[in-house]
């Protein structure tokens, strides 16, 4: 194995943590699920970080490491949506856009053209502002089991609309910008 492979290993890794989050979510124990939750986190900004400053991309990596990212994030949202932490509304629009988006990649690499997954600078704010809510709610939580208050509701809830705006922007983003590339090269093979 090469250097080369690093970024590819951690994202693969910030797969396989995914499960014990999970797990230690719903067993609300919730201090671990914080710890491994940061640790996927910043596992993120490393594997980019390498990726561009060595060079060390590759097709694989391109595909990778958003699918480590939704993974993770889809399924915590999920798990907190079971328990009540976050609103059906937030959860939706969450699965909502990455289900669309992971629909319309599908029909557009086997209908029109392959692609490279390349995320907008948009879609990079988004993927970084659910990290940050979820490391919120994930810590009001630890200092409510440990007896030491919470983070206040409007301040979460402040979050929950933040990120709702950025996950429609979003999407939408990528709608558009996939229906023109499609028309583009539609109009140049008329």
């Amino acid at each position: 194995m090469s250097l080369s492979h690093i970024p590819n290993l951690i994202s693969t890794l910030r797969i396989l943590i995914v499960y014990p989050v999970v797990l230690y979510l719903y067993q609300q124990q919730y201090f671990l699920a914080l710890v491994l939750f940061l640790a996927a986190s910043v596992s993120d900004l490393i594997d980019g970080f390498l990726a561009r400053r060595f060079n060390w991309t590759s097709r694989l990596g391109g595909w990778l490491d958003p699918i480590a990212d939704k993974l993770l994030l889809d399924s915590v949202f999920l798990t907190l949506w079971l328990m009540k932490l976050v609103p059906l509304w937030l959860l939706v629009c969450v699965l909502g856009r990455d289900l669309i988006i992971v629909l319309g990649v599908i029909i557009y690499y086997f209908k029109i053209e392959k692609v490279a997954a390349r995320p907008t600078l948009i879609s990079k704010v988004n993927t970084f502002m659910q990290l940050v809510l979820c490391i919120a709610i994930l810590l009001s939580e630890s200092l409510r089991a440990a007896g030491w208050g919470a983070i206040p509701s409007p301040v979460l809830y402040g979050g929950m609309l933040i990120v709702l705006g950025l996950t429609v922007i979003s999407g939408v983003g990528y709608v558009v910008m996939g229906a023109r590339r499609a028309l583009l090269l539609r109009g140049k093979s008329a």
